[in-house]
C-alpha cells in the first residue's frame, strides 16, 4: 500500500500542486477500511531510564566554541549535574555540499551515513565521548536522517534508491527542501542498507539508541523491522521518532514528539487562546494514542525559534514548567538552560552560531528554574510515572491545573500562563498540601500565583 500512496503523491507533485505534507502508512489495511484505533492497543514497553529520563538535544557545531565532540565531552560533568540523562547528538555525519543551504549546510543533508563529519573529530573522539558519558550514567543517542540524503551522497551510486518524478528526475521530499533528495523505501536494497547502517552504529560505538528525523516520512514496517534487528543487537535501547503518529509507538518507537500540544501552547502564549486549550489538546491526543505511550514534551528544539525569543523570558519558563510536570519525557535544547537567545532553526541550522553560555550570568533565573524542575522530577516518582488528571480552577482562561498521583503520593500542579496575577481556587479535593520544593504549607483550595508563576504542591500524609 505504501508504494501506491507514494505513486499517488508523486503524481500530484508532478502536476504542479504543492503538498504541505503527506504521511505514508505501511500496513495491510484495505483502502476502504476505517482508520485503526490505536488507543485500544498498548504502547511498547520502554526501559525505566527512558520513562524517568530528561533528554538534552546537542547541536555539536553550536554547543561549544570548538564545535566538535571534544567540546561536548568537556561539558559532561555539567550536564550530569544539571540532571539530564539522555544526550541526543544531532547528525554527526559529513554534510553535503551540492545544493547546500547557507555557509555550512544542514546537518540533515547527509553525504555518508557510515562516516563522521571531520569537523566534529574522529571515531576515537566519538568513542571517548560515549565512554565518558556512560561513566557518568548518561545515555547517548545519535540523529538518523532516514528519509532523504544530500544530493552528493555516496548513495547516489544507486539512483534506484531514490524517488523520481514522471520525467525520471530525482526529487526532494517536498519542494522547499531543495538541499536533499528523497529516498524510496519501495526498494529492498535501500531497506537492507539502512537497517545494516543502524546496527553498525549501535554496535561499533555502543550507542543507546537513535532519534529518527521525519520518522513519519519512512514506512512504519521499515521501522518495525529495523527495531527488531536493533533489539537483537543491543536490548534496552531507546528510539525517538520525530513524528506525531500513534502507530509508530506500538512496535517501533519508545517516544515521539507532542507537536500538537506544543502548537497549542504557542497559541495560548502568543495568540490569546485560553489556557484550557492545553487540556483539550492533551485529551484529544490521549484519545488517539496507545495506552502508556510516551510523548516528548518540549518548548525549544532546532526546528523552532527559541522559546525565550518567541514567548519572552518569564513565559518561556512557565512553558518549561508545564513540559516538566506533564506526563512524558521532557527535553532541553542546546543552551536552553542558560537562557541562551542565539537563534535556532533556519538559517541558523546552516551556519556557525555558538551558544552564548554567559547568558546564564545575565539570566540567573534560567539555570535556577531548570535545576529546580529537574530536581522535582527526580525527587517525585509521581511526576515521572503518576496518573495525570486535569483539575478545574476559577480562571481556566489563564491557569492550567492538574494532579499527578501514584501509589505513594499526590501532587497538584498549577501554572499561570498569563502576565496577570491570579487569586482564586483550585479543585484539589480533600487534604492539606505543602510546596514540594520548600515545604511551606498551602491553604488549598485557595491559591494565588504571580504572573507566569508555577507551583507544585504535595499532599501531606
Amino acid at each position: 500500500m505504501y508504494a501506491l500512496l507514494r505513486r499517488c503523491a508523486l503524481a500530484v507533485m508532478a502536476g504542479g500542486l504543492l503538498l504541505a505534507s503527506w504521511t505514508a502508512v505501511a500496513d495491510s489495511t484495505p483502502l476502504d477500511s476505517p482508520p485503526r484505533d490505536y488507543s485500544q492497543l498498548a504502547a511498547r514497553s520502554s526501559p525505566a531510564w527512558v520513562r524517568d529520563g530528561v533528554i538534552y538535544e546537542i547541536f555539536p557545531r553550536a554547543f561549544s566554541a570548538r564545535g566538535d565532540f571534544q567540546g561536548v565531552t568537556a561539558q559532561l560533568d555539567r550536564l550530569q549535574q544539571l540532571g539530564v540523562n539522555i544526550l541526543w547528538l544531532m547528525p554527526i555525519h559529513p554534510v553535503g555540499k551540492l545544493k547546500r543551504k547557507g555557509t555550512l549546510g544542514s546537518p540533515y543533508a547527509v553525504r555518508d551515513y557510515y562516516a563522521i563529519d571531520p569537523a566534529y573529530g574522529t571515531a576515537d573522539d566519538l568513542h571517548r565521548l560515549v565512554s565518558e558519558a556512560h561513566q557518568r550514567n548518561l545515555k547517548v543517542i545519535i540523529d538518523i536522517v532516514a528519509n532523504h540524503t544530500a544530493w552528493d551522497s555516496v548513495m547516489m551510486a544507486h539512483p534506484d534508491w531514490y524517488t523520481h518524478d514522471a520525467g525520471g528526475h530525482i526529487i526532494p521530499p517536498n519542494p522547499d527542501w531543495t538541499d536533499v533528495a528523497d529516498l524510496d523505501y519501495a526498494n529492498a536494497g535501500l531497506r537492507r542498507y539502512m537497517q545494516d547502517m543502524l546496527v553498525h552504529w549501535l554496535k561499533a560505538f555502543d550507542l543507546d539508541g537513535f532519534r529518527c528525523d521525519f520518522a513519519a516520512g519512512v514506512p512504519t514496517d521499515f521501522w518495525e523491522a529495523a527495531r527488531a534487528a536493533l533489539d537483537a543487537a543491543k536490548p534496552g535501547i531507546v528510539m525517538l521518532a520525530e513524528a506525531d503518529s500513534p502507530e509508530l509507538l506500538v512496535k517501533a518507537f519508545d517516544v515521539d514528539y507532542s507537536w500538537k500540544l506544543y502548537g497549542t501552547l504557542a497559541d495560548v502564549l502568543q495568540s490569546g487562546r485560553p489556557a484550557s486549550s492545553v487540556r483539550d489538546q492533551w485529551l484529544a491526543d490521549a484519545a488517539q494514542y496507545p495506552r502508556g505511550a510516551l510523548r516528548m514534551r518540549f518548548v525549544d528544539n532546532h526546528d523552532q525559534h527559541r522559546a525565550i525569543a518567541r514567548f519572552g523570558e518569564p513565559a518561556a519558563l512557565a512553558a518549561a514548567a508545564l513540559m516538566f510536570t506533564l506526563d512524558g519525557v521532557p527535553m532541553l535544547y542546546n543552551g536552553m538552560e542558560a537562557g541562551d537567545t542565539t537563534e535556532s532553526a533556519a538559517p541558523a541550522l546552516f551556519e556557525k552560531l555558538p551558544v552564548f553560555w554567559p547568558s546564564a550570568e545575565l539570566r540567573p533565573q534560567y539555570p535556577r528554574v531548570f535545576q529546580q524542575l529537574i530536581a522535582l522530577r527526580k525527587a517525585h516518582a509521581a511526576l515521572r510515572s503518576g496518573e495525570l488528571r486535569w483539575l478545574h480552577n476559577s480562571d481556566e482562561a489563564r491557569i492550567v491545573s492538574f494532579s499527578r498521583q501514584d501509589a505513594g503520593e499526590k501532587l497538584i500542579v498549577a501554572i499561570n500562563l498569563s502576565p496577570q496575577p491570579f487569586v482564586g481556587v483550585i479543585d484539589a479535593g480533600d487534604g492539606s498540601y505543602a510546596d514540594a520544593s520548600t515545604g511551606q504549607g498551602a491553604a488549598l483550595p485557595a491559591l494565588s500565583l504571580g504572573a507566569w508563576e508555577f507551583r507544585v504542591l504535595r499532599k501531606q500524609q
